[in-house]
């Protein structure tokens, strides 16, 4: 995966883990795209269509996308995809035992980030965005008025749902402004269901259309 990321390198993360790291060059602080490729590890096995592999393609075409662009005075952009954020066997308490390498690469950069844009579950059908209550309100506002500047304002919802614990949340904890963009309303979520056939390109298409969007106007802040 770093070869389909500009200046795609690994991270090493404790317990064997690896985040995935690309960047464009530009001002600090840095404005992060991030999503996570591990999957769910049960005992039938996962695949992981939109919770992982969706995600991290739209990371990777937005990264496509934004290379392209006018880079003269910009702030820097990072892609990440980080590696366990899925809780291991055997823990039931995900904020221990998830979101590992977004929480290392957090202790490790918070201080040079400006904000952070984390994409999760964005490829399913019928798509709805809503903010989650750990997302920052701010930076939600921008992403909605980005979504409708790009003609793809229907994916965002007006309404709130309760609070995701996910790999913005340790961005958070460190005063980096980050959201969530996860359609929790995924009946297929950590199941063997959860396969190519129950995505959209449409949606992931829309949702990578309001991210590079958002992306572009924090890269001219």
């Amino acid at each position: 995966m770093k070869g389909a990321l500009p200046n795609g390198h690994i991270e090493p993360v404790a317990g064997g883990l690896q985040n995935v790291v690309g960047s464009l060059p530009g001002r600090l602080p840095a404005v992060v795209l991030a999503a996570h490729y591990d999957t769910k590890d049960t005992p039938d096995g996962f695949v992981g269509a939109n919770d992982g592999a969706g995600g991290s393609a739209l990371v990777i075409e937005a990264a496509r996308a934004l290379r392209r662009l006018p880079q003269r005075n910009a702030r820097q952009v990072r892609f990440v995809l980080f590696d366990g954020e899925e809780a291991p066997k055997g823990c039931g308490d995900f904020l221990r035992c998830g979101i590992r390498g977004s929480r290392a690469y957090a202790a490790a950069h918070a201080t040079r980030l400006k904000a952070l844009v984390l994409a999760d579950f964005v490829a399913n059908r019928d798509l709805r965005l809503r903010r989650d209550l750990g997302s920052d309100a701010k930076l939600w506002s921008r992403f909605r008025d980005a979504a409708t500047r790009a003609g793809v304002g229907a994916i965002v919802s007006s309404s709130a749902q309760g609070t995701v614990e996910d790999d913005h949340t340790p961005f958070m904890e460190r005063g980096v402004p980050a959201i969530d963009l996860i359609d929790f309303d995924f009946p297929q979520w950590h199941t063997l269901q959860d396969r190519p056939n129950v995505l959209s390109r449409a949606s992931l298409d829309a949702a990578g259309e309001a991210v590079v969007e958002l992306m572009r106007e924090l890269r001219r802040q």
